[in-house]
């Protein structure tokens, strides 16, 4: 069986705590849905000062623990926060003392902020909101910082862009350590897409169609149900009834990737779920997931994912060995 690798989570409150991002990491990390077959998480929250509220957009939240909570938790999670905030000794050595002990740390927006400060980022690549970009290049110049991503994952330092950009790096995170079919769930639960490439841009520059009422989600959900046939724009467009210039560009404004990115992303995914669900062998799976061979598979696996299918299957595999 699967073993869990992530149990406990410690989310930080700092000053100019943003209340969507902390919603973020509750919804994701800090409801109970073992009924769904999701592994239930030691859930903390934690503050410099625990017992005295944060007061914040109209709303005061209280953390019930302090920062020693944070050690020993294998992720510790920092929602938005003041980027130019100044945050005592305290708050930096508990983060770096975090990291020392091989916590994986998660930063939603401006919370990458508070990581900089306890020069976490030196030497790393990262990203934020990309409102406040050209601020963390100036404060934190060491820092690797990516632009126009949603996320980056550098291994136990996760960082996100803004707001649903959080949904994307948590849900990332939980396919990373736990597979693909947890995080397919809470997915569902949040009624989210279940998986955005970090890669993606935050934004687009035309992002409403021009005929908004339209919705390409018909043609992806026809896609999705025979993922092992072949594809490409011009079948897309032609069901869609459109150009293959127009679907093309509508398809990017409704969901921020293009058509063939989407669809190698969809196919990993159905691979993925194959792989922890089944016993096929390598090549039945990749001809069910529509790589067409088990070698065209394991590259375009290696690269998404960066292991082989045989290494995914032995670490995330759902049946009894």
């Amino acid at each position: 069986m699967m073993a869990v690798m992530m149990r406990s989570v410690g989310v930080l409150l700092l000053p100019g705590l943003e209340l969507f991002e902390f919603g973020v990491l509750t919804e994701v990390f800090g409801i109970d849905r073992r009924d769904l077959g999701v592994p239930r998480f030691d859930f903390q929250v934690c503050s410099p000062r625990p017992g005295e509220p944060i007061i914040t957009q109209g709303v005061s939240v209280t953390a019930q623990h302090g920062l020693d909570a944070l050690t020993g938790k294998d992720l510790v999670a920092v929602p938005a926060c003041a980027p130019q905030a100044t945050y005592s000794p305290e708050v930096h050595d508990a983060l770096r003392a975090a990291a020392d002990s091989g916590a994986i740390l998660l930063s939603v927006c401006s919370g990458v902020f508070a990581l900089g400060a306890a020069g976490l980022l030196d030497g790393r690549p990262c990203t934020g909101h990309w409102a406040h970009i050209e601020q963390l290049r100036e404060m934190y110049p060491l820092a690797d910082v990516r632009p126009d991503v949603l996320f980056v994952d550098d291994g136990d330092l996760v960082t996100s862009a803004g707001t649903a950009a959080g949904i994307d790096a948590c849900l990332h995170l939980v396919r990373r350590e736990l597979g693909s079919r947890i995080a397919t769930v809470i997915a569902r639960r949040m009624v989210v897409p279940p998986q955005r490439q970090g890669g993606q841009k935050q934004y687009v520059l035309d992002p409403v169609p021009e005929r908004s009422g339209d919705s390409l989600e018909p043609v992806m959900a026809w896609v999705r149900s025979r993922l092992h046939e072949p594809h490409d724009v011009r079948s897309m467009s032609r069901r869609a009834a459109m150009s293959e210039r127009t679907f093309a560009r509508r398809f990017v404004a409704e969901t921020g990737t293009t058509p063939h990115q989407w669809l190698l992303g969809q196919r990993i995914l159905r691979a993925r779920d194959l792989l922890e669900t089944t016993t096929l062998d390598i090549e039945s799976v990749a001809q069910r997931s529509g790589f067409g061979s088990a070698a065209t598979l394991r590259q375009q696996f290696r690269r998404t994912v960066g292991i082989s299918p045989h290494a995914y299957r032995q670490s995330f595999s759902r049946l009894s060995s």
